[in-house]
C-alpha cells in the first residue's frame, strides 16, 4: 500500500487511542468487522472514502485532516488549481482528488474522481450518511444505486441519498470523471 494510506491509517488509529475507544466499540458502532476495521487501522488495505467520512464525522475532525494531517485554515475562499486537489490514492477503480481540502467549516465535501475503465463487470458499493450530486465532466459512466441501473455521459448529473449502496464503473473502455460533491 501507498505511503498515504499507511499515514491515513495512523491518523485513525491515534484518533481512536486518543478518544479511548475500543476496536471493538467502534467496529460495532460503524457497523463493520473488528476484522475489517483492524484493516484500515493497519495501512495494508484500501480505505472507502465513505469510512474516512465517518471517521471524521465521529471524532469531530475534517476529512481534510484525516487525509493530509493538517487542519484547514482558510475562512473567506479556497483555490485549488487543475491537478493540485489533495489526492486520496484509495483503490486502484477510483481516484479521489479533494478539491476544498484546505477550508474550514465546509457544510460538504468536493471531489473530482476518476473512474479508470476497467474489462471486470465487478462494482465496487459504497455507503455513507448524506447525500451526493455527481456531475459527468468526461466519458460515460454506469451507477448503480440499489440495483436501479443509471447510465450518465458527459454533461448529465445525478442527485441521490448516499445512505443507499451505490456504485460506480466507466464505459466504453475509457475513462469517466465526474465532480462529486457530498452533504
Amino acid at each position: 500500500m501507498s505511503e498515504q494510506i499507511r499515514q491515513i491509517s495512523k491518523r485513525i488509529k491515534e484518533l481512536r487511542e486518543i478518544s479511548g475507544i475500543s476496536v471493538e466499540s467502534l467496529s460495532k458502532e460503524l457497523n463493520i468487522s473488528e476484522e475489517t476495521y483492524l484493516e484500515y487501522e493497519s495501512g495494508e488495505v484500501d480505505i472507502p472514502v465513505s469510512f474516512l467520512y465517518e471517521i471524521a464525522n465521529k471524532f469531530n475532525v475534517t476529512l481534510s485532516e484525516i487525509l493530509t494531517g493538517e487542519a484547514p485554515r482558510l475562512h473567506t475562499y479556497s483555490v485549488v488549481r487543475k491537478d493540485k486537489g489533495v489526492s486520496v490514492e484509495r483503490r486502484k477503480d477510483y481516484k479521489y482528488k479533494s478539491l476544498a481540502y484546505n477550508f474550514i467549516n465546509k457544510k460538504m465535501e468536493p471531489f473530482l474522481v476518476t473512474v479508470e475503465p476497467d474489462s471486470n463487470d465487478e462494482i465496487h458499493y459504497n455507503s455513507h450518511p448524506g447525500q451526493e450530486f455527481n456531475y459527468v465532466i468526461e466519458g460515460t459512466l454506469k451507477v448503480l444505486i440499489n440495483g436501479h441501473e443509471i447510465i450518465l455521459n458527459e454533461g448529465d448529473s445525478l442527485f441521490f441519498d448516499s445512505s443507499e449502496k451505490h456504485g460506480m464503473k466507466a464505459l466504453n473502455g475509457k475513462i469517466a470523471r465526474f465532480l462529486a460533491v457530498i452533504i
